[in-house]
């Protein structure tokens, strides 16, 4: 028998403009960012960095987040984040 698992709520998601801002700035404020939201939400970055698209997922690989979509256009960059069920977090973070 498998459990099933109900979302209390609708699922949201939140925009986060970085447009100009240079590394770590992208990195940093997705971060602090995606600790305020709810699990299953998702947060939309939009960058202009071009180190972002390294930095970004290396991130989301730290926290056990989920980047559901990397779309790069005319010198912008957006992720869509899905934030996971209880993000590992390094001890000393």
């Amino acid at each position: 028998m498998r459990a099933r698992f109900a979302m209390v709520g609708p699922m949201t998601t939140t925009k986060l403009d970085l447009a100009g801002l240079k590394c770590p700035l992208p990195a940093l404020k997705t971060r602090k960012a995606l600790k305020t939201l709810p699990p299953g939400d998702r947060l939309e970055v939009l960058c202009t960095d071009p180190l972002s698209v390294i930095d970004i997922p290396n991130l989301i690989r730290e926290t056990g987040d989920k980047v559901e979509i990397t779309e790069r256009s005319q010198g912008r960059i957006v992720f869509l984040i899905e934030k996971a069920n209880g993000s590992i977090e390094k001890p000393n973070a």
